[in-house]
């Protein structure tokens, strides 16, 4: 190979004029096969004096196999092995403090030689700078001596090429993730991202595999396992066993625009990106509208099919305080509002998608009970938005999310009303109120009070106690799932308005609602299905 003697340190003299110490190379030698090593890291290699690499105790190095057929007769080896890498470490203070020895060692063993005068390239398999063992060296000797780090192919771009897919396509995202995250957070930033890479599996397999599927997109994911060398596997990741998978493996979330695009082209539905999915610009120019209910609190208790409504829109849409809990997407436009102007946000919603938008109104619960879906349906009746789409996606109810932590009060038939007298008339609430009494049904009461509203709990316990037993079981369920969550068990004849606000649900039981203790200190209380003849 011919050798450019002009470039610093490859004169044949092991370093440029002027200069007494080696040179140090970061060189990326890329994914695995030989033949994607650049030009420019070959030649680096054929000519260094010292080649240095990383390996685990079994002494066998990735990157000294990748970069084989380039080294030379005569040249000094470094294998710099890991004193631990799964196993438990020996060291008194723990695997940091060991690998801290182990960098710091290293790093003396390739001082010595650049102090010598020898260029030094310390391999990396990949990208030197991307998840490298190299920066460790970097980052201990760059500041001492003359330095230069070569870029390699990277794992993520193979595993696109192996399999036919692209990572990102117009404006979308691309995370890269390490697998060690634990399942809650990769969950999280897999909804929030449009593609995604998770490195480091082997033994995270399962956990990455859970947060895909708990991010609603493990029928999008696909594996890959050393990429581009004669060991390379790829699958649909739903389809890998666990027990097989190596640490030199990741999984890849392609394009989901390239996805619908092509499956368009081709006249057929995407296998990967659900067909009901909006597309980015519908072929008439307009967007689409998605009422998405985000479940009672956090986003474990969000569906998955909501996830993937949040994660494909261009805007969210709502309430701030039900906007927050939506992950941050730098992609997306957030436009938060007051919650009494459910008319205005859903007119400003469609006229989003009347410009090609996909926008997601977001409602705490279910979006169609007492929430955004019946406003956005509203005004999407009237002529001028009749012809944007609007879809609505459920969510777990309040109701069912304070029912749930004390057994099943709603096991027998049941009904839904809203103490707020801002939008109806009070004397309507109380003639509902008194009749579902009467009818001897278990209620759950939303909106019982606010800071304005501090009557109506009073009032609703009084037209209760016309009907029901002073015995009867009140649930008061307030910040279900949420930090502040507290659930308590009362009797209808104790029930005092002043635990009350705007954040509390109450469930109301029926004459067969029965509260029992079992084996904790917490009541458990159900409503048989069988009714008394």
């Amino acid at each position: 190979m011919p050798v450019d003697a002009t470039e610093p340190g490859l004169d044949g003299s092991g370093t440029e004029p002027g200069r007494t110490t080696g040179r140090l190379y970061g060189v990326g030698l890329g994914p695995g096969d030989p033949e994607l090593v650049t030009v420019k890291a070959a030649r680096l290699v054929e000519r260094a004096d010292v080649i240095a690499y990383h390996s685990a105790r079994h002494g066998r190095s990735v990157a000294r196999t990748i970069a084989e057929p380039y080294l030379r007769d005569g040249q000094i080896e470094e294998a710099l092995t890991y004193p631990v890498t799964t196993e438990k470490p020996e060291h008194p203070d723990g695997y940091r403090a060991e690998i801290e020895e182990f960098y710091a060692a290293s790093a003396a063993r390739l001082a010595a030689h650049l102090d010598a005068g020898r260029d030094v390239v310390v391999l990396c398999e990949g990208d030197p700078f991307f998840y490298g063992s190299y920066m460790h060296m970097h980052k201990r000797l760059a500041g001492r001596y003359p330095t230069e780090v070569v870029p390699g192919v990277t794992s993520v771009s193979a595993a696109a090429a192996v399999l036919g897919r692209p990572l990102v396509e117009r404006d979308e995202i691309l995370t890269v993730l390490p697998g060690t995250l634990p399942t809650e957070v990769l969950a999280e930033r897999l909804t929030a991202t449009d593609s995604a890479a998770i490195m480091k599996l082997g033994r995270t397999f399962g956990n990455v595999r859970a947060a895909l599927a708990q991010a609603g997109r493990l029928d999008e994911a696909w594996y890959v396992e050393r990429a581009t060398t004669d060991r390379q596997q790829s699958a649909r990741l739903a389809e890998v066993d666990p027990a097989t998978v190596p640490y030199f493996s990741l999984a890849l979330l392609p394009s989901r625009v390239h996805e619908r695009t092509r499956a368009e082209l081709a006249g057929v539905d995407s296998p990967t990106v659900p067909a009901t999915e909006p597309v980015p610009v519908a072929p008439d120019g307009l967007g689409e509208v998605v009422v998405v209910g985000l479940g009672p609190a956090g986003r474990e208790w969000c569906t998955p099919q909501a996830q993937d409504a949040l994660a494909a829109a261009d805007d969210l849409v709502g309430y701030g305080p039900y906007l927050d809990r939506v992950p941050a997407n730098s992609r997306q436009r957030r436009h938060a509002s007051d919650n009494r102007v459910e008319a205005e946000r859903a007119e400003f919603a469609l006229d989003l998608a009347r410009r090609g938008r996909r926008v997601a109104v977001v409602s705490s619960g279910d979006p169609g009970v007492f929430a955004m879906a019946a406003a956005v349906l509203e005004v999407a009746s009237e002529p001028k938005w009749t012809d944007i789409p609007v879809r609505v996606l459920p969510g777990l109810t309040a109701a069912q999310a304070v029912a749930s932590r004390v057994g099943a009060p709603l096991g027998h038939d049941y009904c839904v009303l809203s103490l707020s007298d801002r939008l109806k008339p009070w004397d309507i609430i109380a003639k509902r109120l008194s009749a579902a009494a009467e009818a001897d049904l278990v209620i759950a009461i939303y909106n019982p009070g606010s800071k304005s509203r501090t009557w109506q709990v009073a009032a609703a316990k009084e037209l209760l106690l016309a009907h029901r037993s002073p015995e009867t079981p009140v649930v008061l369920g307030r910040d279900v799932g949420g930090s502040g969550e507290r659930v308590r068990v009362v009797r209808l004849a104790d029930l005092d308005p002043a635990d009350v606000d705007m954040r509390t649900l109450l469930l109301v039981g029926s004459s067969t609602t029965r509260v029992v203790t079992r084996n904790s200190a917490d009541p458990v209380v159900f409503t048989p299905r069988r009714y008394p003849a």
